[in-house]
């Protein structure tokens, strides 16, 4: 009975490859989709830049002459009001220089000093969870920058360019920080992997303690520049990350059946014969490391009757590769020093409330299914669900990797 409840990993790493040639390239993307724009400010109006991915563009119906149709949309989804009325663009924006995957657009708003309040409800139609950040110079004043999002589009800017302190705030990086871990459902899945198999409330917080720890120190190096990996890796390791920890569930609940590392590792040195015939993105030596780190870890796991520790290791090591990919919303802002503590203590808090607030549901969860036909509910739940992420995790990985 073991060996066909293993199995269903197997099963489900076959659908996720379908899944991954089947789906378009831009469907597995981890990152949210960010834009971001510089005004300088005056008397007579403002001079925008604004950047684009050009990954987020080629989602708009743009028709012919996509460059430029995009920064006609650009200048009509980023624009001034004064007084409840739209400000005018002066003449056709202008496609600027851009560094590759991305798109630069600037123009000239004429919209004199008073009441005047900058408005963006960019890609709202392809992907309505986009973030603008706004940077803002005044003549004579200090620098300020606002995230736009939505339901949160409009800023009164007259006022925010002469105030170092109008733009947005600490609980408003709280709450951006909250709003990425609960919509980053990769993030999740590694975290629930985790709780499936967590026996007490003590090994629940020793796991979520060492995840926490690592991504804090990763998040703080990435978004203060000491550290900053290639995203690519870094997401693809995400994906790696999950289904590794649920192919171990699938491992742990078989009775230790080495078919599970049997085929992880095997299918790994499949992917490092593809990476060295020129496919996708991670390098060969990259994918015999992973390859030879899964049988380790396996390794240790058959050698230890308290498997615990060597998961609440597994969390930090692979949490320092989710919190690369949490700094990736903060390190695109490129925020002065003195708004950037802020912005990564209150992003960190953001996070953590979030996380904590999916444990605290999960959890309790899990325990109320154990006492159901003497935890066989529990258990069930357990199989399932750990090949489902399996599945889900070698379906990001791909893509990442090989998309």
């Amino acid at each position: 009975m073991r060996r066909p409840r293993a199995l269903l990993v197997a099963a489900f790493a076959a659908l996720s490859l379908f899944a991954a040639a089947a789906c378009p390239r831009d469907a597995a993307a981890h990152a949210r989709s960010i834009s971001h724009s510089t005004w300088q400010l005056d008397d007579a109006g403002a001079d925008v830049e604004a950047r684009f991915s050009a990954l987020d563009l080629s989602q708009l119906p743009l028709g012919a002459g996509p460059v430029e149709a995009a920064a006609r949309y650009a200048s009509e989804h980023l624009w001034l009001e004064r007084d409840g009325v739209r400000c005018p663009v002066r003449g056709e924006p202008r496609v600027l220089t851009a560094p590759e995957g991305w798109r630069v657009f600037a123009w000239r708003i004429d919209c004199p000093s008073g009441e005047r309040v900058l408005h963006g409800d960019l890609l709202r139609e392809v992907a309505p969870s986009h973030l603008h950040f706004a940077r803002l110079h005044h003549t004579g004043g200090k620098l300020v920058e606002r995230v736009l999002a939505e339901g949160d589009d409009a800023w009164p800017i007259d006022d925010a360019a002469r105030h170092s302190g109008a733009g947005t705030s600490f609980v408003g990086y709280v709450g951006l920080g909250l709003e990425h871990i609960l919509s980053g459902w990769d993030h999740l899945a590694f975290v629930a992997a985790l709780l499936l198999l967590a026996d007490t409330l003590r090994e629940v917080a020793t796991l979520v303690t060492a995840f926490t720890l690592a991504h804090s120190v990763t998040l703080a190096l990435a978004v203060l520049g000491l550290v900053r990996p290639e995203a690519a890796g870094v997401e693809s390791l995400i994906g790696f990350s999950i289904a590794l920890v649920a192919a171990e569930n699938s491992y742990l609940l078989a009775g230790r059946d080495r078919i599970v590392p049997a085929i992880t590792v095997a299918f790994l040195v499949a992917l490092g014969a593809l990476s060295g015939a020129g496919y996708g993105s991670l390098r060969p030596l990259a994918l015999a490391g992973l390859a030879l780190f899964t049988f380790c870890h396996f390794a240790l796991l058959d050698r230890t009757e308290r498997p615990a520790r060597l998961r609440a290791a597994i969390a930090f090591a692979f949490g320092l590769v989710h919190g690369f990919g949490f700094a990736g919303v903060l390190a695109e802002m490129e925020l002065p020093r003195e708004r950037l503590i802020p912005a990564l203590v209150g992003f960190n808090v953001g996070v953590e409330l979030g996380q904590l607030a999916v444990v605290a549901l999960l959890w309790p969860l899990l325990r109320a299914l154990a006492r159901f036909r003497d935890g066989r509910l529990e258990r069930l739940v357990a199989e399932v669900g750990s090949a489902a992420i399996c599945g889900l995790g070698l379906f990001w990985f791909l893509t990442r990797a090989f998309g």
